[in-house]
């Protein structure tokens, strides 16, 4: 696990045990179809369930608030510091070529500019995408700064938010993960006494199915087909954070990450791509309040939004199609999507998807 935390796991698991000592009564067992209601479903209720998605019930939200003015004080003062940086915002280059984009701390206004079309090569396997510029592995993930929120101060936030990333690492940058292998330190995480949750992690790699894929939560490519090229992934993306029930702390995940592959076959150039975006509620619940194992986060929700990662039958891992038209051979009759928009929400995004299950990407 990352060792990024200001406070050590035995402090942590202290602070908890003292929390919990201080109990009246005794916790509740944390069921997500008990604890959580997506926005989604706050404000269209009647719409069925996206594919790929696994949504909680309904449970009540606190109206969101804004500040707007301050923001448009921060706005100005960045544009005044760092003009270059507001570029990015925008889906320019942000900086010359080469250069590594400033980290996404809010949502972008539009997609990337498209670029000439460039086959990916195994020396250039994130050629003609805006990944190029994109980085490595949890560096292209943002943390923002830490505030003391619900049952913890400002030191727990700190450590929870790491811990968070940690968890991204461990389900979908893990080399063995991504080579098949069980994501044992990604499911050490997870709040063991979530049952629900725990029902769908024992039946995802034994069978496979609709409801229980691993791909929803873990990436992970059948070494037989498909391997990574080289050792990077490249990422974009944030963590966010908020109050959630009985004063959990609440992080949200969106992050898109893309990975360069060939065929298995000894020798084999054939490079392409499959591209994945995952959004990730993880509630970081008091335990005075909650039954949960110290160290560990009850899962709220999770989705995830994948193109050339297969749209059949599913098999439990990502089934990359190759060649020159790889990723058109992969793609359904749904409405066109590009992989790198991260202008639009999850949300926003299986609206416009709706029961089409598998849409087509603009680029690879």
């Amino acid at each position: 696990m990352g060792k990024g935390g200001s406070i050590s796991d035995e402090e942590w698991e202290r602070f908890l045990k003292e929390a919990e000592a201080g109990t009246e009564g005794a916790p509740k067992e944390p069921s997500a179809r008990a604890r959580f209601v997506a926005r989604r479903l706050r404000d269209e209720p009647d719409r069925p369930e996206g594919w790929r998605t696994y949504r909680p019930a309904q449970r009540r939200r606190g109206k969101a608030r804004y500040v707007v003015g301050l923001l448009v004080a921060v706005g100005l003062l960045v544009v005044a510091l760092n003009p270059g940086m507001v570029t990015g915002w925008f889906g320019g280059d942000g900086g010359g070529v080469g250069t590594s984009l400033p980290a996404e701390s809010e949502r972008p206004r539009q997609a990337p500019a498209m670029s000439a079309a460039q086959r990916p090569t195994l020396d250039e396997p994130f050629r003609g995408s805006p990944a190029t510029r994109w980085r490595d592995g949890v560096d292209g993930i943002y943390l923002p700064a830490a505030r003391a929120t619900g049952w913890m101060n400002r030191t727990q936030v700190e450590q929870a938010l790491d811990r968070s990333r940690d968890f991204l690492a461990a389900s979908s940058l893990d080399p063995g993960v991504l080579r098949g292998e069980r994501p044992d330190k990604a499911i050490a995480l997870i709040n063991p006494q979530q049952e629900d949750v725990q029902g769908y992690l024992a039946a995802t790699f034994r069978e496979p199915s609709r409801k229980n894929d691993p791909l929803l939560l873990f990436s992970r490519f059948e070494k037989s087909k498909a391997r990574l090229t080289g050792d990077v992934v490249k990422t974009r993306g944030r963590l966010t954070f908020r109050e959630g029930e009985r004063g959990a702390v609440e992080v949200t995940a969106d992050v898109t990450f893309v990975y360069p592959v060939v065929r298995a076959e000894a020798g084999s150039e054939d490079v392409t791509r499959t591209i994945a975006r995952r959004e990730i509620v993880m509630s970081w619940d008091d335990p005075a309040k909650v039954a949960i194992e110290p160290g560990t986060f009850s899962l709220a929700s999770y989705k995830v939004d994948y193109t050339n990662g297969g749209c059949g039958a599913v098999t439990g891992y990502f089934n990359p199609q190759f060649g020159a038209d790889g990723a058109a051979a992969d793609s359904g009759t749904g409405p066109e999507v590009d992989p790198y928009d991260r202008s639009t929400s999850m949300d926003a995004r299986e609206r416009k998807a709706g029961e089409a299950g598998c849409g087509t990407a603009t680029r690879s």
